[in-house]
């Protein structure tokens, strides 16, 4: 690995000019190996996605709210694992662990800013479902495409002004020389630790106002899903019914895909002092990894409209041009 002294830094304790990601810790031997199945899920991720993005964007029988909602969170996937994989993979392969300052604090916020959109964009998704089956008369009412743009432009303002306060708190602190994260990727709290001095601050905000936000988006899930459930058990139809239950469940999956590792790796970076550093960062390369390969899966597997026009798209291209 490249010598932690080879970074110029500024002696008064301002920030160093580049930090030094390890990998793995105690894996550092096995990183060759490891990186065989992270890259393949990578590739998976990519192919995956871009596949929904472009049979949406191509069906326009597929530009309907609940598609749309889809292909921002294909887009967030995208955004998610593409910030970290590649780096990481550099890491394994060739040992390039020295990464810059502002390339460090860029990567911090765009995973975290992701990360929060993402939120907000399965809360709209569930909002979602819940117009359609409990007001399905007012749902083209609601869910205009100025109504999509607006939650659009809504995730990533909200995303922007919870994250990036970060950047200022990371900035203030001094490192006095300390350069080496035990981590694949930067992250705001695994930056903050480095400092030679008191990161309450950031130990409290990166917690409590991320956290605050996502229980609130848990919350709000819950009490659409459960007035979905209501709706549905008014259902006289049986195949109405099951329907409407096939369509939820897609959702719920990658509701738990999303907030059970995400939830996990936030408390046992802050709190899972007993865990090992080996657990907690494979989980956390797991979780840049895991949603954005298995979403497009569970949709695409489960919802019989995507099934349909990804086999119609690629499978028999010449009828879709003729169509």
């Amino acid at each position: 690995f490249p010598s932690v002294n080879m970074s110029p830094f500024n002696l008064t304790g301002s920030t160093p000019a580049t930090f030094i990601l390890t990998g793995i810790p105690g894996m550092e031997q096995l990183h060759v190996w490891i990186s065989i199945p992270f890259c393949s899920m990578y590739l998976a991720a990519l192919l995956g996605n871009v596949v929904l993005l472009f049979t949406i964007w191509t069906e326009h029988s597929l530009h309907q709210p609940m598609y749309l909602f889809l292909s921002m969170l294909a887009i967030a996937d995208l955004m998610l694992s593409t910030t970290a994989v590649p780096k990481m993979l550099a890491l394994f392969w060739f040992r390039a662990g020295e990464i810059s300052f502002g390339a460090c604090l860029t990567q911090m916020f765009f995973l975290h800013f992701t990360c929060s959109a993402e939120s907000m964009i399965l809360l709209v998704m569930a909002l979602d479902r819940f117009v359609a089956i409990c007001f399905p008369l007012r749902y083209g009412v609601v869910l205009t495409p100025s109504a999509v743009a607006k939650t659009r432009l809504a995730a990533l303002l909200r995303s922007f002004c919870i994250i990036f306060p970060c950047i200022f708190l990371l900035r203030r602190l001094p490192f006095c020389g300390h350069n080496v994260i035990p981590h694949t990727y930067c992250e705001h709290i695994g930056i903050a630790r480095l400092a030679c001095a008191d990161i309450s601050v950031n130990i409290w905000y990166g917690l409590m106002v991320p956290f605050t936000v996502v229980m609130l988006d848990l919350v709000l899930i819950a009490v659409s899903y459960g007035f979905i459930l209501l709706a549905l058990s008014r259902l006289l139809s049986r195949s109405a019914r099951h329907k409407a239950f096939h369509t939820c469940s897609s959702h719920v999956c990658v509701l738990f895909l999303f907030y059970i590792p995400a939830v996990f790796t936030a408390l046992t970076q802050r709190f899972g002092r007993n865990i090992p550093p080996t657990v907690h960062i494979l989980l956390a390369n797991l979780y840049v990894l895991f949603p954005p390969l298995l979403n497009p899966i569970v949709y695409g597997v489960r919802t019989q409209q995507i099934r349909d026009k990804v086999v119609k798209v690629f499978v028999c291209p010449k009828s879709h041009l003729l169509r």
